[in-house]
């Protein structure tokens, strides 16, 4: 005997439907469970992630700030002939100190490498700091400083123009004449490239802008191609 699966009656084992409800056996079955729909779970930020979203939108905006200063700075100094405007601006105190700590540092190589080391290290410097920078993953740090020495290329072109004229006014207030010279009258002196005094300024002149423009230029793509935070580093234990 078989119980039929709807009304309970009892029915022979052979019975092809039952004999109160009329139900046909093999007709009926288990209904297949619906399937239950899926559901995305809620993500939740932690407070960690919360301030790590809050601390890259402010690192980013103060980025693209800092980069349109520094636009608008090389745009000054780009519209004006070579020397103006780079004496006055604030830079110029901060790069004569490099200049000055670069006579010292190297003064143990003889003179010529002690005059040169004092432009060599005001250049050298920014490079040095945007290698660093690179060895962080910090691209847009690279590029800032690598805008700098672009702009200390700007700061040294009148020095280098002026090895003949020797007019322009030195640390201590006074010209290159009435000191008997200066850094780049010695150096281009010694190399017999005195005459190309005015050629070699000019070309630094072009050649820190063009380093400036192309910093920018970096910059700006990397903030375009990051503008999510990236995620941590896994921990390796």
């Amino acid at each position: 005997m078989i119980e039929c699966p709807k009304c309970a009656a009892a029915c022979a084992d052979s019975a092809i439907e039952c004999p109160r409800c009329g139900i046909v056996f093999a007709k009926f079955g288990p209904r297949a469970a619906d399937p239950v729909p899926s559901v995305a779970p809620l993500h939740l930020e932690t407070p960690r992630q919360i301030a790590r979203d809050h601390l890259h939108n402010v690192k980013r905006l103060g980025r693209m700030a800092l980069l349109a200063v520094l636009v608008v700075w090389t745009w000054q100094f780009a519209r004006v002939p070579m020397g103006v405007a780079v004496a006055d601006s604030m830079l110029h105190m901060p790069n004569l100190v490099f200049h000055e700590a670069g006579h010292v540092l190297f003064g143990f190589f003889g003179r010529f490498m002690t005059v040169l080391g004092g432009s060599l290290f005001q250049f050298a410097l920014p490079l040095a700091l945007a290698g660093v920078f690179l060895k962080q993953h910090d691209q847009f740090g690279a590029a800032v400083c690598t805008w700098w020495a672009g702009q200390n290329l700007l700061d040294l072109a009148p020095y280098i123009a002026d090895a003949r004229a020797l007019q322009l006014v030195l640390l201590g207030g006074k010209t290159g004449a009435e000191v008997e010279g200066h850094d780049w009258e010695y150096l281009l002196g010694q190399m017999g490239w005195l005459r190309f005094d005015r050629t070699l300024g000019l070309g630094a002149h072009r050649l820190g802008l063009a380093v400036m423009t192309g910093a920018l230029i970096w910059g700006a793509i990397y903030l375009a191609r990051n503008r999510e935070e990236p995620p941590e580093p896994v921990a390796d234990w």
